[in-house]
């Protein structure tokens, strides 16, 4: 069996207008700026990065499916999904990590729970490791560290 090397974070709708969209919610970072924050905590765990971000609905389930694979290889550790507004819509995004068993932590840049109704409820958080919200994009950086975390449980002395 192969060592498990990389770590996947997948990026739905909108997000890569990061930065721009609703700063007062989003901050003003920019995707590639979160990229670079998730390299860093991928590295600092010995872990590669493979970061992507679709407006497609079929490309993340798609996604899902490879990085599903991946891990039943060894190839992998999981998935950190901002699915963004899929969250809330998508039974196809719930059903795909389902189905894959993809170890997946759910991370929201805003406290989705503090805004509109409709963000209250998501589709991702029954099939999900984890979920990490209202944190900025410090979120990810968390969320890897959730993963690994599981993955590889600190052993006591």
């Amino acid at each position: 069996m192969t060592s498990t090397t990389t770590v996947f974070v997948f990026n739905g709708p909108t997000l890569n207008l990061l930065g721009t969209r609703k700063p007062e919610v989003y901050g003003t970072t920019v995707l590639a700026d979160v990229e670079a924050l998730c390299r860093r905590s991928a590295g600092d765990h010995g872990l590669a990065l493979d970061f992507r971000q679709t407006n497609h609905e079929g490309t993340l389930v798609d996604w899902i499916h490879e990085a599903g694979s991946a891990v039943k290889r060894g190839e992998a550790l999981g998935l950190v999904l901002n699915a963004a507004a899929y969250t809330h819509t998508s039974v196809a995004l719930h059903d795909a990590i389902e189905g894959t068993e993809l170890p997946t932590v759910e991370v929201h840049i805003s406290n989705v729970h503090g805004r509109e109704t409709f963000r209250h409820h998501s589709y991702v958080s029954p099939v999900a490791t984890g979920i990490v919200v209202g944190f900025g994009i410090d979120g990810y950086a968390l969320a890897i560290d959730g993963l690994v975390r599981k993955a590889r449980p600190l052993r006591s002395v």
